[in-house]
This record gives C-alpha cells, sequence and structure tokens, in this order.
C-alpha cells in the first residue's frame, strides 16, 4: 500500500507516494507532520483541535453558490477529518465516515452509557431516543409522530414492504435500477403472498420528468398496491422527479415507497412536500452518523395499514407508528449520535453541502464526458444528479477499472456492472478536493487513450 496525501503539505501536494515500512516511511511522516502543523496554522486552524465554528466565521457571509468553488475554505473543513493515508477515497455512498468532532462526541456516548450500564437503558433510554427523532423529524420536515429510528434503510423499507397488507396477484412496481435489498425484499413478498412484480428501467439519460413519470405509469394496473421508487439512484446519482411521479401514483390509487439513502443530507427537500406515502433512509451515508442507524417515514394516515416487523408488548394503537419500531435491544449510542451529526451537518450549512456536492461532480465529469470512450452514466442536467455520478470506458470491464484506479492510481471506488449501467461509481464527500478529482481526470483520461 502506498501511503497518500492530506494535501496540505508539501510532500502531499507533490503526489509523491512513499511505501509504508521502507526507509524513507518515518522521514516522510515528520516531515508531514512538521509542514501540516506550520501550514494549517496558515490556514487559521489550531493544530491542538480544529475548531469548526471558528472556521466557519471566517466565511458566514459567502453564497454557498460562490463558497462551492473556494478550495480554501474546503481545505479547512477537511482538517476536521481523519484521512487514512494510501488512497483517495471517491467511495461515500457507501458509508460517509465521522468528521473528528462528531467522531469524539461518538466515543463519549459510548463511555457514558457504558458507565451508567442498566440503569440508563431502564431509564432515559427511551426520551433520548423520541427526542432524537424529533430533531431528525425537524429536519426532515415532518410531525414527530410520522417518523421512528431504525438502523438502516433497508430495515426502513423492508418495514413497509413486508408490512403491506397483500394480498394474492396484488402488484408492486419498482425499478431494475433499484438497490438489490429491497428488489430481493419483493421477491420475497412475491414467493409469501403471491404479489406480482413489475420492473421497469429507468434510462440513465431521460429527455424530461414526464419520460420517467410515463416509464411508472405504464407500468401501473387496476391491481398495483405499491410503487417503489429511489428518490436518488443509488448506482448513478439519477435524481428522480419524485412528487411528479407520487402525484401520478395517486391519481391511480397507488400508495408510494421512496428510497431515500442517497438523498437525506445531500441535497434539500421536505419529505411532506415530496407527497410520498413512505420513505425510508441511512443515517450513516450523507449525514455522517455512525454505523447503525436510518429512519423511517409513515404519513399518519398510512401507520394503521401496516404490520409491524415484530410484535411490541406496549399496548400501543394501530395508528401509532412506535407499533413499527420494535427490534430488541440496540446500540443506542449510536441513536444519540444523531443529534450531533445534524449540528455538524447545520454548521457546514445545507445550501453549502448541496452545492458543494454538486460542484464537486460537475468538476470532473464536465472535463471528460465528452472524451472519447469515457461514458458518463449520469445525467448532465444540474437538477438532475448532484454529488455521485458514475463512468466507464468503453471496451473495459468495470471490476477492471476499478482495479486499475485503485492500483495505478490511488483511487478507492466501487465497480457497477448490471441495470445497464457499466462502470464505476463515485462518490467524493466535503473533505474532498480538487487536487484528489484531478487525479480522477488524469486517470480516466489516460486509460481511454490506451
Amino acid at each position: 500500500m502506498l501511503s497518500r496525501s492530506c494535501g496540505l503539505c508539501a510532500p502531499c501536494t507533490e503526489n509523491s507516494f512513499v511505501a509504508p515500512g521502507s526507509k524513507n516511511y518515518f522521514l516522510f511522516l515528520d516531515m508531514h507532520k512538521r509542514t501540516f502543523i506550520k501550514n494549517i496554522s496558515l490556514l487559521g486552524i489550531s493544530p491542538a483541535f480544529f475548531s469548526l465554528d471558528q472556521w466557519l466565521a471566517k466565511y458566514e457571509t459567502a453564497q454557498p453558490d460562490v463558497l462551492a468553488r473556494e478550495e480554501d475554505f474546503w481545505q479547512g473543513i477537511r482538517g476536521g477529518y481523519k484521512l487514512k493515508p494510501g488512497y483517495i477515497n471517491l467511495e461515500n455512498g457507501y458509508y460517509c465516515f465521522l468528521p473528528e468532532e462528531v467522531l469524539e462526541q461518538f466515543i463519549g456516548h459510548v463511555r457514558e452509557i457504558n458507565y451508567q450500564g442498566s440503569y440508563y437503558m431502564r431509564t432515559r433510554r427511551f426520551d433520548d431516543n423520541h427526542a432524537m427523532a424529533a430533531k431528525l423529524a425537524a429536519l426532515a420536515g415532518c410531525s414527530r409522530e410520522e417518523l421512528v429510528i431504525t438502523r438502516n434503510a433497508t430495515e426502513s423499507l423492508d418495514l413497509v414492504i413486508g408490512g403491506t397488507k397483500w394480498q394474492a396477484g396484488d402488484e408492486a412496481v419498482m425499478a431494475e435500477q433499484d438497490y438489490g435489498s429491497m428488489l430481493d425484499m419483493f421477491k420475497l413478498v412475491a414467493k409469501k403472498h403471491g404479489v406480482v412484480n413489475r420492473i421497469v428501467s429507468v434510462p440513465n439519460h431521460p429527455a424530461s420528468d414526464e419520460e420517467v413519470v410515463d416509464l411508472y405509469a405504464k407500468a401501473i394496473t387496476s391491481r398495483t398496491k405499491l410503487l417503489m421508487i429511489s428518490h436518488m439512484i443509488n448506482i448513478t446519482g439519477h435524481i428522480l422527479p419524485v412528487q411528479k411521479i407520487c402525484d401520478m401514483a395517486h391519481s391511480k390509487g397507488v400508495k408510494v415507497l421512496v428510497d431515500g439513502a442517497h438523498a437525506f443530507a445531500h441535497i434539500q427537500f421536505s419529505i411532506p412536500d415530496l407527497h410520498c406515502d413512505y420513505y425510508g433512509t441511512s443515517l450513516h451515508k450523507w449525514l455522517s452518523v455512525p454505523l447503525g442507524a436510518g429512519f423511517l417515514y409513515v404519513k399518519k394516515e398510512n401507520i394503521a395499514d401496516l404490520w409491524p416487523l415484530l410484535a411490541d408488548s406496549a399496548d400501543l394503537k394501530d395508528g401509532d407508528i412506535l407499533r413499527l419500531n420494535h427490534v430488541g435491544t440496540v446500540p443506542v449510542h449510536t441513536d444519540i449520535s444523531i443529534s450531533n451529526a445534524i449540528d455538524y451537518y447545520l454548521k457546514i450549512g445545507a445550501a453549502r453541502k448541496e452545492e458543494r456536492l454538486r460542484y464537486l461532480q460537475h468538476y470532473w465529469t464536465d472535463k471528460v464526458r465528452n472524451t472519447h470512450r469515457v461514458m458518463v452514466n449520469t445525467p448532465q442536467d444540474q437538477q438532475r444528479s448532484c454529488g455521485i455520478a458514475n463512468v466507464g470506458i468503453a471496451g473495459m470491464k468495470p471490476a477492471d477499472l476499478a482495479d486499475i484506479l485503485f492500483k495505478k492510481y490511488q483511487i478507492y471506488t466501487v465497480a457497477i456492472d448490471y441495470a445497464n449501467v457499466q462502470g464505476c461509481r463515485i462518490t467524493p464527500n466535503i473533505y474532498t478536493s480538487t487536487t484528489d478529482l484531478d487525479q480522477l481526470i488524469k486517470a480516466l483520461t489516460e486509460l481511454a487513450a490506451v
């Protein structure tokens, strides 16, 4: 493995790579440390502990669209993350690991709950969970009575797919580009209840919203009970016209479940404005909560229509969303950290984050989109995508592209080779620099020229 830069000091920005364990490695580390401390001080950041509040105060009057291009600002944000040397991480879509500020708070919660033990679990646990759910609901724009904390998006969506009161012959509509675990759950209810699954294929480059809406509309019949769509397709970053699809489905008497795993805390929206019936997401992705947290939104009028996954001994009414949330003992220190992650997200600013992620995606896709043999499998329209994009090289298997990117160019990503998408998913985060993306542009340009 090769040692990779932080981007803040000369040994790093020279793009030199030093093998750990070699005779030059510890000399490199010492140079890195001394130069990093010097340069981070010039940026106005304390080398002892990065103060996000002090850093943000320097740019409080800057507009989000302008700040998106201000590398000095984001270099300062980068200083609040501990980045693993050896490669450029462009696979944040699986797990957006925590900035140091939130990580330290999370560790503190682990220690405190370990200290209090069963006392905490039998007294404060439920009040804290309700407080976290209320804070999430405020961020999502819905009422506390319509949201419960889960462990991830898969659990959230499965609660709806598995909890729907199916009858033999009922139909469900989904896309082959949807997340595999959700498609597997629909296969399970097909076996269990005799549900008929109708699968569409969403084009990578639709001409209009209407093309996508009509695609789903044509799959709906008089037997359709549930339509599932992705808010942002996980393999391409394609943002679907959710409100328009929901309105169309409702006009035909069909309820809509939205997979928001990659949209929440990535792009700005309010769940009620989407007009959906159900919304599930993971929080370890773009909100950067520790692993093990997600949420499920159920429009109040639909709560009573769902069966819980597991029975709850509490005497809860059918319209109480808490009846859907009984999963036994969970890692409560993760749930408490939701508040810290929300605070960090709000300090950065929802608009700032969205603008930066969209800028980073277009920074590299606009430079390679028209390059011979390079295939960008993500819409070019600014409103149809944000930080995530997918890229392939004609004639090269995605797995081979991912392997070469990592071994030759020290770029870590993930290969996608199904559902009309052949390429590597590229998911930067707010700590990602344009220098990192220059390495990706260089790699793709060189590989396409072979």
